[in-house]
């Protein structure tokens, strides 16, 4: 079995142009409208270094009652096994397959201590 990547992250954000204001002069990042309202791409990097891709969203739950923190995403080759893997390993599916338009197959998990992330299968690896 070869290594999985994070590959993606998502921050959630009550105010999303706060939120964006904030990560671009600390950090610098760049920010793509990108799908649905309040939703944007990060590029934390630049051509040298690319760094890796995120996305700034709406929260959807209160602060509190929902997700806090940033949510990973890793790259896998192939999601329905990965799917299978994690709950032979202990884990819970919280989202099952679903696609995401022109970019993969994702599935939503949570780990053997609760903590939640994303598997993904890129369409250019399908």
């Amino acid at each position: 079995m070869h290594a999985n990547n994070v590959c993606h992250f998502a921050i959630h954000a009550d105010d999303v142009e706060r939120a964006k204001s904030f990560y671009q002069c600390v950090f610098g990042w760049r920010f793509e409208e990108w799908g649905p309202p309040d939703f944007y791409l990060i590029k934390t990097g630049n051509d040298e270094s690319p760094g890796i891709l995120g996305a700034l969203q709406k929260r959807t739950e209160p602060l509190g009652t929902g997700f806090s923190g940033y949510e990973c995403s890793i790259s896998v080759e192939d999601i329905r096994k990965t799917e299978a893997i994690i709950v032979e390993c202990g884990g819970a599916i919280h989202v099952k397959p679903v696609e995401i338009p022109t970019v993969g197959v994702l599935v939503k998990f949570a780990d053997t201590e609760g903590n939640v992330a994303c598997a993904i299968q890129y369409f250019s690896k399908i």
